[in-house]
């Protein structure tokens, strides 16, 4: 065999060098900034924004910012949805709104009742 026979002779051999065809100094694998150091905040570390105290107290606030959320869509008043929306409202609602009105009363009767000697619901 012959030196050239091992060599194609099509295009450019500077082509087909893997070097050329990939960026330099980056890495397909590793996106940045996709994934945090393990151990990134030292909770014991009074620098640190992120402590035991300041985590408890943001974790609080959210439960409450959510609680606050699910309790501002439950509907109170089974009429006003469509009322708000200029519709009648369905017979549904108004049973609902009709049974709604005799536990109202129902309980005020029965606090009237028991007095000042009941827990106060």
């Amino acid at each position: 065999m012959s030196a050239g026979a091992m060599q194609s002779k099509v295009g450019n051999p500077q082509v087909y060098e893997d070097g050329d065809q990939r960026p330099h100094g980056q890495h397909l694998d590793h996106a940045p900034g996709g994934k945090a150091a393990q151990h990134g905040h030292n909770i014991h570390d009074p620098k640190d924004s992120l402590t035991l105290n300041n985590r408890k107290d943001r974790e609080e606030a959210e439960e409450r910012e959510a609680d606050r959320q699910a309790e501002a869509k439950t509907v109170t008043n089974p009429l006003a949805p469509a009322s708000r929306q200029g519709h009648e409202p369905s017979r549904g609602a108004q049973i609902d709104a009709e049974l709604q009105a005799e536990d109202e009363a129902n309980l005020e009767r029965k606090k009237q009742q028991k007095g000042s000697f009941g827990p106060n619901v």
